[in-house]
């Protein structure tokens, strides 16, 4: 039985996690195999994992989730050797991959024979402007999609998805756009209804040049911070930010840590576990475009939020 792939593609901070988390959560029966970039940002409820093992967590609902480490052939044939096989694979790409490159090598004869791609789902940040669609990669990234998912829709204002709708079909995208609404898109949209049935080999453009674009710096220390510095370090920080991620326990809440997500340019926080022995109470990593912002800049402005603690 061959096991069809779905490529959930879109840009930094736009909602892909929250696609695949509620695949997971709403399975509905059936064996979902998750590859991901970062286990950190999966929600999974601790009641459903049944276990992990060798970089793999299995879920009580006979899904499993795992890391994308190395390369993605080797990982999908990993995934193709388990017993009982998964159903469905699901992966989701880094924000700033070309989702053409994947294309390219899952149309690799031995994958394709066993899992072959049968959809590319690009999440696409309903608040986003416009002017988002001028970034090359962003154009890759729908251009190469068979549906685009608008996500927070919840966030923007009433007139957001129409322009956005309207700035995709400019582009000549030939994808169907639908809502997203906390990352629920129907199943019979991502999924065959005849598992059996081959989709044929896509076409893809000439390969690009890859491209250095953003890099990633991380801040690390052994003291909580305190959240009214840590909001003013973020807003000075934000105009060059594409996404930052992290844990730290705060001055305020000692005892816990908290969850911290920055994207499209607004940051969110909340409720985690305590904080784990050995490990730094502050951790965050921030991507920026290259050059913009220097680590001893990061550096300087983040240890502001834990000076005289």
């Amino acid at each position: 039985m061959q096991v069809p792939i779905l490529l959930v593609t879109g840009f930094l901070g736009a909602g892909k996690t929250t696609v695949v988390n509620h695949l997971l959560a709403h399975a509905e029966g059936r064996r979902i195999a998750a590859v991901v970039n970062d286990f950190g940002a999966i929600n999974i409820d601790a009641e459903l994992i049944a276990g992990a093992s060798d970089g793999v967590v299995s879920l009580s609902n006979g899904c499993i989730c795992c890391s994308l480490e190395g390369d993605l052939l080797r990982t999908l044939s990993t995934l193709l050797r388990r017993d009982p096989k998964p159903e469905y694979i699901v992966i989701e790409t880094s924000g700033v991959a070309d989702p053409a490159d994947i294309v390219r090598n899952l149309m690799d004869p031995v994958i394709l024979r066993e899992a072959p791609l049968e959809t590319v789902l690009c999440v696409m940040d309903a608040t986003a402007p416009a002017t988002a669609l001028d970034d090359a990669l962003l154009r890759s990234q729908l251009r190469v999609a068979d549906i685009v998912a608008l996500s927070k829709l919840d966030l923007a204002d009433a007139g957001a998805g129409a322009r956005i709708r309207a700035a995709i079909r400019a582009l000549r995208v030939p994808a169907v756009v639908v809502d997203a609404n906390h990352g629920e898109i129907p199943a019979a949209l991502l999924f065959p209804a005849n598992a059996d049935r081959a989709p044929a080999p896509r076409e893809v453009g000439p390969r690009r040049p890859a491209e250095e674009r953003f890099e990633t710096l991380s801040w690390t220390s052994d003291k909580p911070v305190s959240l009214p510095r840590l909001q003013q370090a973020i807003n000075r920080l934000a105009p060059k930010l594409a996404r930052a991620k992290g844990l730290f326990e705060t001055v305020e809440q000692p005892g816990r840590m908290m969850v911290f997500q920055f994207a499209a340019g607004r940051a969110t926080l909340a409720p985690g576990d305590a904080p784990a022995p050995g490990v730094p109470r502050s951790r965050i990593v921030f991507i920026a475009e290259l050059g913009v912002l220097s680590k001893a800049q990061l550096d300087a402005i983040m240890e502001a939020c834990v000076d005289g603690v």
